[in-house]
């Protein structure tokens, strides 16, 4: 029996052509730079530590290398033969689809095979020059070449954002007195689901014998326990709970989760919903029709306590700081959500004229001339 097919393209869009694939990825460069700017801005407005940021700024920079990637990879679509089409998800999170960052993690431990096959960029250039003057027409096919060396030279060359970015520890400080060391834990995932970059930071004390990262009955573990929970549907609340519960010497203090999407564009995606109506209304120029949304859960610990494991055993556990809602105290599992829009001057401003009420409570970071990243609540 004949599998099932699906038809995806309610929830995709392909980029057939190399015009909209450039615009697509232009438009990226740009916002993720904004990211940046935001990560910087959040740091000075102590929203997030230092550390924090430079964490976050680095998988920014790594989701950059990752778009570059791409960018070069479908460079020719549509152009060249045997040229690929890369799939988005219109609907959603308008990032490239899951399937693309597979693919993407699949070619980089290949990408040294490949470049040993391909001649390198000065003779492509030379041969270039000397097709256009002896053909007089447009080099397609090596272009072509030269787009793909360039594709995988990013893949072997630069740190990427892939669908699976394991645990790394940043130590912090430590307590002589009470023996514990602090490390801030961080891991990523680009969301199978969602479709959107998902960073997690896990502030931790541990008082093991050895420093956690050089432990290798502990840290191995640590790992796999961390990649197994970066779910979104999961609350922060469980996982740090479960964390807390599995390792007896690491104390979870802090969770913080940042949702880096979705993305809404007239020119590529088709959600519903408020913000399309605003980019609608504001009918800004290519490359200025766009917003992203930047969420942040975080789940604060405000103290432990002493807990029955069993019959004869006991062990401290954190209690965590719950922002409860309703009269049956039900939670979401973090202490607080932080919503914000990044967009630039002209959608911002019909969000404020038309459209202010229902975004209460979002901070909006507004791109302004020159790039400048203003902050208003």
């Amino acid at each position: 029996m004949a599998a099932p097919k699906f038809d995806l393209t309610y929830e995709h869009r392909v980029l057939d052509n190399a015009r909209a694939a450039r615009r697509y990825f232009a438009k990226f460069e740009r916002i993720i730079g904004h990211m940046r700017s935001v990560t910087r801005l959040s740091v000075e407005e102590r929203q997030i530590g230092k550390t924090e940021g430079d964490i976050l700024g680095q998988y920014l920079s790594d989701l950059s290398n990752s778009f570059t990637a791409l960018s070069y990879k479908y460079l020719m679509t549509n152009r060249a033969s045997g040229s690929g089409k890369m799939s988005l998800d219109k609907t959603e999170s308008g990032f490239p689809v899951f399937s693309e960052l597979i693919q993407l993690a699949t070619d980089a431990r290949q990408a040294k095979l490949h470049l040993g096959s391909l001649p390198e960029q000065d003779r492509l250039k030379k041969d270039m020059v000397n097709h256009i003057l002896s053909e007089q027409t447009a080099p397609i096919d090596l272009q072509y070449a030269m787009a793909q060396r360039i594709y995988y030279e990013t893949l072997d060359g630069q740190p990427l954002f892939l669908s699976q970015n394991h645990p790394q520890a940043v130590w912090v400080g430590k307590d002589i007195k009470k023996k514990k060391r602090r490390y801030i834990l961080h891991w990523a995932v680009y969301d199978s689901k969602t479709n959107i970059p998902v960073v997690y930071l896990m502030k931790v004390d541990d008082t093991g014998s050895r420093a956690l990262p050089q432990d290798e009955r502990r840290w191995p573990r640590v790992q796999d326990a961390l990649m197994a929970q970066a779910v979104s549907e999961l609350k922060l609340l469980t996982i740090a709970k479960g964390f807390d519960t599995d390792f007896r010497d690491l104390a979870p203090k802090s969770l913080r989760r940042f949702h880096l999407g979705p993305m809404h564009s007239h020119a590529f995606t088709e959600q519903h919903g408020p913000i399309r109506d605003v980019l609608a209304e504001a009918d800004s120029p290519p490359g200025l029709d766009w917003s992203l949304a930047w969420t942040v859960e975080t789940l604060l610990s405000e103290g432990q306590e002493w807990v029955k494991t069993g019959i004869f055993n006991a062990a401290w556990r954190q209690v965590y700081t719950l922002d409860a809602y309703g009269l049956d105290g039900k939670t979401d599992g973090y202490t607080r959500i932080d919503r914000a829009l990044i967009l630039p001057h002209r959608a911002y401003q019909v969000l404020e004229e038309k459209y202010s009420e229902r975004f209460d409570g979002v901070r909006k970071y507004v791109v302004g001339r020159n790039d400048t990243i203003l902050s208003y609540r």
